[in-house]
């Protein structure tokens, strides 16, 4: 018996290579997949709902989803360094915001699709 893994016949070669080529390279795709993992959280992703209006401090943050400082410290950290958030200091408080308009497309895109018939 052969033991190599038997592959079905392609029935559509162009349809394929167009596919493969839409495949990006692992690295890509893991920081894809991490991306989508950290926004899966909900508490995660009300934070960068919030930051998508305005830029925030970690006490406002905290006050708006009834959660500690330092769980939203904690959130905001993760949120940092996947590069979805990024902050300002003014004096000695420090105001969050979603790192670029991207972070804000993917969101709104997702609202959108979840709200469709």
């Amino acid at each position: 018996m052969d033991s190599r893994l038997s592959l079905p016949d392609i029935t559509d070669r162009a349809g394929v290579n167009a596919a493969r080529r839409a495949i990006h390279d692992d690295r890509t795709l893991r920081g894809l997949s991490e991306t989508f993992k950290v926004l899966g959280d909900q508490t995660r992703l009300k934070i960068c709902l919030a930051l998508a209006r305005r830029e925030l401090c970690v006490g406002d943050i905290a006050a708006l989803l009834s959660l500690t400082e330092s769980a939203v410290s904690h959130q905001l950290r993760l949120l940092k360094t996947m590069r979805l958030v990024t902050y300002r200091r003014e004096g000695k408080q420090t105001y969050y915001m979603l790192d670029d308009e991207h972070i804000e497309d993917l969101i709104r895109l997702g609202v959108r699709h979840v709200n469709e018939p």
